[in-house]
């Protein structure tokens, strides 16, 4: 392998979906993962999908307070003494749900800030969901970017601008809008996902990666998608037929990527 392939980012998207959230990033000096919202036994077993081991992580980066996101943060953090990073207003929420956790291992990472962990550049971003300060964020390393933008009900003109033109991105893809309306959750639950500090259809998340996605850009996986209120097949097809009407180059200058549930996707270097 050459050195300046060794030098890159290598990401997973460990598991994505309305049941737990967890993704998996690594350069020549740190590895971290953002969220973990699965028990510290079945992000251990996610690891091992892509051969890899929790005893070798630094850190841990939390986008809000959400149980799909933070369930197996406090563990991991403790059993292998992880760094934690969030911001202020998330860690007075998500702290009692975590357990006890040292002093040494807490982090502030305030919204709209850039702060360089190891060897990665890491800058965050505010999302419209309803949680108390939710953020999302982007690594950069050797003028690569890979993002990550979920759990938010609309993408502002802002959000759209930061993350324009990346690498490589985990975007929304929540729920099928046909599927929603007609499924059974109730209708408190129906107008809270869809509202604007729910979560993108996959028609509303297609509209704005047509506007997002540049010449730089190489790989967008679907991410976060509801087990009730979508389908890999339909959150791709929709997807894709929308990127293919708007001109964007899919399957030609980028690749559209599913993620899974419960299954890692492979690594891939940036």
């Amino acid at each position: 392998m050459l050195e300046a392939e060794q030098s890159g980012l290598k990401i997973s998207v460990l598991a994505s979906g309305s049941t737990g959230n967890i993704t998996y990033i690594e350069s020549d000096k740190i590895k971290i993962l953002v969220d973990c919202g699965f028990s510290g036994k079945k992000a251990i077993e996610l690891l091992k999908q892509i051969d890899r081991r929790p005893e070798d992580l630094n850190a841990i980066l939390v986008t809000h307070e959400h149980s799909d996101h933070i369930k197996g943060v406090g563990i991991l953090a403790r059993k292998y003494n992880l760094d934690i990073y969030a911001n202020q207003n998330t860690w007075k929420a998500m702290e009692p749900k975590l357990g006890k956790i040292k002093i040494e291992q807490k982090h502030h990472f305030d919204m709209n800030k850039t702060m360089t962990i190891g060897d990665i550049d890491v800058s965050s971003f505010g999302v419209s969901h309803d949680a108390v300060d939710p953020q999302f964020y982007t690594f950069q390393k050797n003028n690569k970017r890979f993002v990550m933008l979920t759990d938010t009900g609309y993408v502002s003109d802002n959000m759209r601008d930061y993350v324009k033109n990346a690498d490589a991105y985990l975007f929304e893809s929540n729920h099928d809008l046909s599927m929603l309306r007609m499924g059974r959750y109730p209708w408190s639950l129906k107008q809270r996902i869809l509202g604007d500090k729910g979560h993108l259809s996959n028609e509303d998340g297609a509209l704005a990666l047509a506007e997002i996605v540049g010449d730089r850009t190489k790989r967008v996986y679907l991410g976060h998608l509801s087990k009730e209120n979508n389908l890999k097949e339909i959150a791709h097809s929709t997807v894709e037929e929308i990127l293919k009407q708007k001109g964007t180059g899919v399957g030609h200058d980028y690749t559209l990527f599913d993620t899974d549930p419960v299954e890692a996707s492979p690594l891939f270097m940036l």
